[in-house]
């Protein structure tokens, strides 16, 4: 599988979850049920996770590399759960990078000044 192949297939898990799984027996089916507040505090507090686990990750050795890896993938799970949450995925994201690539970042966020 390639590098994107998990994060289509779980795209679709995600999609899955939202319109069938019951909320009691999927932690990912109760987030939707809460509501966007409740993804995006999860997003907030994992977020905040990674920058703390970056932290601890300058200079140090590959435990802690590895628990930085841990948390973005936590933040990049709960990223793809808000995503669905409004209709949008995987692709979305992949496509406005896409659409990004060979820009430089500096024009980039000066046309989007611009705006």
């Amino acid at each position: 599988m390639n590098d994107s192949g998990i994060m289509m297939q779980l795209d679709r898990l995600l999609a899955e979850r939202r319109r069938s799984a019951d909320p009691a027996a999927s932690y990912t089916a109760s987030l939707y049920a809460a509501g966007t507040a409740a993804i995006n505090a999860k997003v907030a507090e994992e977020s905040a996770e990674v920058i703390e686990a970056a932290q601890q990750a300058d200079g140090a050795g590959a435990q802690e590399r590895a628990h930085l890896v841990y948390e973005v993938a936590d933040l990049w799970f709960h990223c793809m759960v808000l995503l669905q949450a409004h209709d949008l995925s995987v692709a979305d994201v992949q496509a406005e990078l896409a659409r990004r690539f060979g820009i430089s970042g500096l024009a980039e966020k000066a046309a989007r000044s611009a705006r």
